[in-house]
């Protein structure tokens, strides 16, 4: 039988939008054992930014748990819980992108057999994820990982985590030279994706033989696709996490980039050049630095084999990463679609690059 888990979410800010923190707690359902505790600064973002800052974080700390994990959310933010259930429509731009990352935390939970409801709770029941939150306002991180938790993931790990990068195939916009991101638009694979993403899964299979192996995908159609056909040549069920997603172009998500060069060249170079750019609705290369590290600290944690289908500038962001390499030294890095790159990373946090680019 499936684990039952119960988190706990909150997230505050003092001025609305002003200084903003969240906390959230995991607990086993059955017990009401604490499991995780965790709470962060968020600088300046608004309460309900701020309380969706707290559901995702407890949502993946949930995963990171038990991936097919029977998961109740509470939280007295109606807002978030109507919304996350469907109900309500979100229509504020930030909490598109925590919900639709948040979405591909629940459908990572569900792919592995899991289930996730929402539910109010009235604010005089929420006091411990409360009280974290205030600890986040006041500038405090906390990741406090408790003994009940059973086989915290990487704990003893004394083997290297064997990294394999799967970059997804083309779809009709990366045929067509357009800037293929997070945003609105999310294209399926073409027939030629699909000739690359099965020829990918060849190069898989070969490469991990018989191993145990845990493949992953972003939330993104093109990879989600390439992934499935990955993960069924292995015989695992892919889990979905969007802090792999491509970067959010904003308004130019679909656009040409011949058309870019024309008419926006000095904003085209910067979105290459400056890591704090970013497009009205979009983000910025820091931002997706951020996401892209967390996800893979996450995924090496864990120790064993693990595949991860994604994107371009995702896999070049763990490159850089692990290779200390600077901003300007980024797009030295080739990553065609359906290539595969592998990472040994070693529990002393070193890593070792076997090969990148492999098609």
């Amino acid at each position: 039988m499936a684990r039952s888990l119960r988190v706990e979410a909150d997230g505050g800010s003092r001025g609305n939008p002003g200084v903003a923190g969240y906390g959230a707690v995991v607990r086993d359902a059955a017990s009401g054992g604490l499991l995780v505790e965790l709470a962060a600064p968020l600088g300046r973002a608004s309460n309900n930014v701020a309380e969706y800052r707290g559901m995702l974080a407890g949502l993946q700390a949930a995963a990171r748990i038990e991936p097919g994990a029977r998961v109740e959310v509470r939280m007295d933010s109606k807002l978030v819980v109507e919304q996350m259930s469907g109900r309500w429509r979100i229509k504020h731009e930030d909490m598109r992108a925590l919900a639709a990352q948040a979405r591909g935390v629940v459908a990572g939970i569900e792919d592995a057999g899991g289930a996730v409801d929402f539910t109010w709770i009235p604010r005089a029941q929420n006091a411990a994820a409360d009280a974290l939150s205030n600890r986040g306002m006041d500038g405090e991180e906390v990741e406090d990982w408790h003994e009940e938790r059973a086989g915290t993931p990487g704990e003893g790990r004394t083997a290297p985590t064997r990294v394999v990068l799967v970059r997804h195939g083309v779809t009709a916009l990366t045929e067509q030279a357009c800037l293929d991101g997070r945003g609105g638009v999310d294209p399926s694979l073409s027939a030629t994706g699909r000739a690359q993403a099965e020829r990918a899964a060849d190069l898989v299979a070969e490469m991990v033989g018989q191993e145990q192996v845990r493949v992953l995908t972003s939330s993104l159609a093109r990879a989600k696709q390439t992934g499935v056909v990955v993960a069924e040549r292995l015989g695992v069920a892919p889990q979905v996490d969007a802090r792999w997603d491509e970067q959010g172009f904003g308004d130019w998500d679909g656009r040409a980039i011949a058309d870019l060069l024309r008419e926006s060249g000095e904003d085209l170079r910067a979105l290459r050049d400056d890591p704090t750019f970013a497009r009205p609705g979009g983000e910025s290369h820091e931002e997706l630095e951020t996401r892209v590290v967390a996800a893979w600290e996450e995924a090496v944690e864990a120790g064993g084999t693990v595949v991860v289908v994604c994107h371009r500038k995702p896999i070049l962001v763990v490159l850089a990463h692990v290779l200390d390499l600077p901003h300007e030294s980024f797009w030295r890095l080739a990553g065609e679609p359906g290539s595969l790159t592998a990472i040994d990373a070693r529990p002393d946090g070193r890593a070792v690059v076997t090969f990148t680019n492999r098609t």
